[in-house]
């Protein structure tokens, strides 16, 4: 993806190795190597390895563009705060909207509970004025 030799790559976690914990960065057991190499056909290469893969959550990805000196690392790493950025803004609408849209449900549930007390309160009215008979 950075266009860096994995080598490459894997030394420049070790030398940044504190800014990729465990949460951003996983190394795969046997049997998910496995089922990777069988469902993926271009990890073919894995099949003989003697050392598992890592694997990178989407923070371990973003610290790997930062890590990276490639052309493509960082236009990666520009592109992933301008989708941040993005994210962040549509996120902000969201619950804008969401916050209006409780607001107009409170009011309808406000409204909802004065209209049933105003109901009870003219339903023995109404009871008496059906019981009249007109004059």
């Amino acid at each position: 993806m950075y266009q860096v030799e994995v080598k490459r790559l894997n030394e420049q976690i070790k030398r940044n190795i504190d800014r990729f914990p465990e949460t951003f960065r996983f190394q795969l057991n046997n049997q998910e190597k496995d089922e990777l190499v069988a469902n993926c056909d271009r990890f073919e290469s894995l099949k003989h390895s003697s050392v598992n893969p890592y694997a990178f959550t989407e923070q371990g990805v973003a610290m790997l563009s930062a890590v990276l000196r490639s052309d493509v690392a960082v236009k990666v790493s520009i592109q992933i705060m301008n989708d941040f950025v993005e994210l962040r803004r549509l996120v902000g609408q969201e619950t804008i909207q969401h916050l209006r849209l409780s607001s107009i449900e409170n009011k309808l549930i406000e409204h909802d509970q004065k209209f049933n007390k105003l109901f009870f309160a003219i339903c023995p009215i109404l009871s008496v004025i059906s019981k009249m008979r007109p004059i």
